[in-house]
């Protein structure tokens, strides 16, 4: 299987492992199991993202606090309930500084227990104020009037499309059988009347509410809707799928004119003023005194909406930026929301299924490819972060994305894939990982392990660069050591000499006692793999130079090292039976690079390459030529040279240029002339003190030592 075909397999099983991971993601969602999760993500994307909106200062608070029930306990003597007379103190106070309108969320069904007059003092104040916002409650089982009350008159308020924009099934839920109404004193020259019933979520919080409730076949509007309604008399109203028009102000709602608030921050978000602050006010300004609030204008052209927060009311609810939040503050959200012109829509649900099929199959698909631990990691945390960064951006251009169907998507999506990847790429990795540990690389392990198709396991011919090494007299140096000594000294030899070869991206075939067998240019390509050889070699015999001194205070004697290397086609691969197998090297290339070790005895040099292999490395690593070889096993002569460092070339000039020289004679069958040059510079150089006494051999036996070529009798 070529990579490409690998690649477009872990693809096939990333996508179908996005689209099983998406399918369950959209079955937990149709059957309403996230939805609870989706409501806690959409509480904190509220937290995080509320800021004042544009309109959000032309609305002011008249709170009547624990503060406030005190002060008129304490020093007006007045208990709960306060008379109606106190609450027009109120309307006078906004009046005078000109709010735009009022609303009261407070509920006055009963005549007040002061008598017919103090409902009547409140009335007069309603009447000649023009903007003031009664209340009513619209409900289900409680409220007193099943039918419209016939002493107060109904609403002007006409919602065109009301009939066609809504579902027989939305007009039964907005269709409320029962109402609690204020007194006739006080519904009568209320502007506009309003409904305070509001709807939790399920779990209780207030993260949206109804814009219109319909009681009697009249439209009645949430109270913030309906203090905007009494500052701004004859905005037309229509109603169509999924939006209400208020004038120039278009509310997205759903198909029950549910609206999602977009909440501000927390409680006191809107500037607030204590109602025994206004109280105390108004009474100094009635007696001529400088009021507890100063300021001509602070309630001028701004919208008021009075309410409770004394925690003993009761009008305390929980919502998405808090707990303690009273109601009359979600009134004020539905105006700042309608006045700012930023209510939230819910997305489309094309949009949150394109979404979850995009983000699942891309996560999966994208694991399947890149499936190292770290590349796991990373794309996992970014596919975990792109739908929380989407759904907090949508939140600030007003869309509601739902973001837990996503993550559930993603989230299976990840355990899908890495499972996958486990049972199948895992698999392969870990195949691949314990078979090549040992002997490569780990840079090169991890490439084999990312295009697995790199290595062709059974057999395959291609060039290789083959390396053999042995300890010289190893043998003789082991029958003199006990195990614990010998196995110290060969573990720290061995893993010196592994290190080079590993770092220079060679494999490691098999040790042999104290042998080394290595080869490069499988199963990775390496484009320069004579090269790496041979400086392998020479860094292997420096190391050792430099080891030297240690291993003879551990075992007694120096150690030497012979190293052969030929550059030439061979088997390689996985070779054996299934059970048991090694990757290994086969074929004449092989068996020329073991004979070339052998061969440094002869000549007495440590390292030997081949004349393939010289032709490779050129002028890279300079190497003197050692002569003409006819190996064991083979009939044609091979030429054979010694690679070495360029500086210690430099500092043998002299005696390879000698050794040059003579080996020239020694080819043409000037063997005394020869012998006379090799003498010269014998007792600095090994190979020519070989040469003297091949020398004498071919002048005494003519007949078995053919002109200029060395015939190797031994391995």
């Amino acid at each position: 299987m070529t990579g490409e075909d690998r690649a477009a397999k872990r693809i096939r099983r990333g996508l179908l492992a996005g689209f099983a991971s998406a399918g369950v993601a959209l079955l937990l969602w149709a059957s309403g199991w996230l939805i609870s999760w989706e409501a806690k993500t959409w509480d904190w994307r509220v937290k995080i993202m509320a800021r004042p909106g544009a309109a959000t200062d032309r609305i002011r608070l008249i709170l009547l606090d624990q503060n406030s029930l005190d002060w008129a306990l304490k020093e007006n003597g007045l208990s709960w309930p306060w008379p109606r007379e106190v609450y027009s103190a109120i309307v006078n106070f906004c009046k005078r500084h000109e709010a735009k309108a009022l609303a009261f969320d407070a509920l006055f069904t009963e005549p007040s227990k002061y008598g017919v007059e103090d409902d009547a003092v409140l009335g007069v104040s309603i009447s000649g104020y023009g903007r003031f916002v009664g209340t009513v409650f619209l409900g289900r089982e409680s409220g007193r009037e099943t039918k419209w009350p016939q002493q107060v008159p109904k609403p002007n308020l006409n919602v065109a499309g009301l009939k066609q924009g809504l579902s027989k099934e939305a007009k039964e839920i907005l269709n409320y059988p029962k109402a609690s109404f204020p007194i006739a004193e006080l519904a009568a020259p209320s502007a506009v009347l309003s409904n305070v019933h509001l709807d939790p979520d399920p779990d209780g919080t207030y993260r949206r509410i109804k814009l219109l409730g319909l009681f009697d076949g009249s439209a009645l509007p949430a109270l913030g809707l309906g203090t905007f309604l009494a500052g701004n008399p004859a905005v037309p109203i229509t109603i169509e799928k999924e939006k209400l028009f208020v004038g120039d102000h278009a509310i997205p709602v759903d198909g029950f004119t549910n609206a999602i608030l977009r909440y501000r921050g927390t409680s006191g978000s809107y500037k607030t003023y204590s109602a025994a602050a206004v109280l105390q006010s108004e009474m100094r300004l009635m007696m001529g005194e400088k009021p507890t609030l100063e300021g001509q204008h602070i309630f001028k052209n701004k919208y008021v909406l009075f309410g409770f927060s004394a925690p003993g009311l009761y009008d305390l609810k929980p919502t998405p930026v808090g707990g303690v939040y009273s109601g009359v503050e979600i009134q004020a959200t539905v105006l700042d929301n309608l006045l700012s012109n930023d209510f939230i829509s819910r997305s489309p649900k094309w949009l949150d299924i394109s979404l979850l099929l995009l983000l699942s199959l891309s996560c999966a698909g994208l694991l399947s490819i890149f499936s190292s631990p770290l590349q796991s990691v990373c794309i996992s945390t970014l596919a975990v972060l792109i739908p929380v960064a989407l759904s907090l951006f949508v939140y600030h251009t007003g869309y509601w994305l739902c973001l837990v169907v996503e993550e559930v998507g993603i989230f299976g999506a990840i355990l899908t894939s890495l499972v996958v990847n486990y049972a199948t790429e895992g698999k392969q990795k870990r195949f691949i990982k314990n078979a090549f540990s040992q002997y490569l690389n780990p840079d090169v392990i991890d490439q084999l392990i990312q295009d697995p198709s790199r290595l062709k396991l059974g057999g395959e011919r291609k060039d290789l660069s083959i390396f053999f090494s042995d300890l010289q007299g190893f043998t003789s140096i082991s029958e003199g050591l006990d195990p614990e000594t010998l196995t110290g000294f060969l573990n720290d030899y061995l893993s010196a000499m592994t290190d080079i070869i590993r770092q220079e991206a060679g494999t490691v075939d098999k040790y042999e006692g104290d042998a080394i067998i290595a080869f490069w240019n499988a199963p990775l390509e390496v484009e320069d793999h004579a090269i790496r050889a041979v400086r392998t070699a020479l860094r292997c015999q420096m190391r050792l130079a430099e080891m030297r001194p240690v291993f003879r205070n551990r075992i007694g004697k120096d150690i030497f090292m012979r190293i052969g290397i030929n550059t030439g086609p061979a088997v390689v691969g996985n070779l054996g039976s299934d059970l048991r197998f090694d990757y290994t090297v086969l074929g004449d290339a092989v068996n020329l690079a073991s004979r070339l070790e052998g061969a440094n005895k002869e000549f007495g040099t440590y390292t030997m390459i081949s004349e393939s292999t010289r032709s490779i490395i050129r002028d890279v690593f300079p190497a003197r030529e050692i002569g003409r070889l006819v190996v064991v096993g083979k009939k044609e002569p091979v030429t054979v040279y010694e690679p070495m460092m360029k500086d210690s070339y430099e500092q043998k000039k002299y005696e390879l240029q000698t050794f040059s020289e003579a080996l020239g004679l020694f080819y043409k069958g000037n063997l005394r002339q020869a012998q006379n040059v090799f003498s010269s510079i014998s007792n600095n150089d090994p190979a020519a003190k070989a040469y003297m006494q091949r020398c004498s051999l071919a002048l005494e036996f003519p007949s078995e030592h053919p002109r200029g070529i060395w015939i190797m009798t031994r391995k």
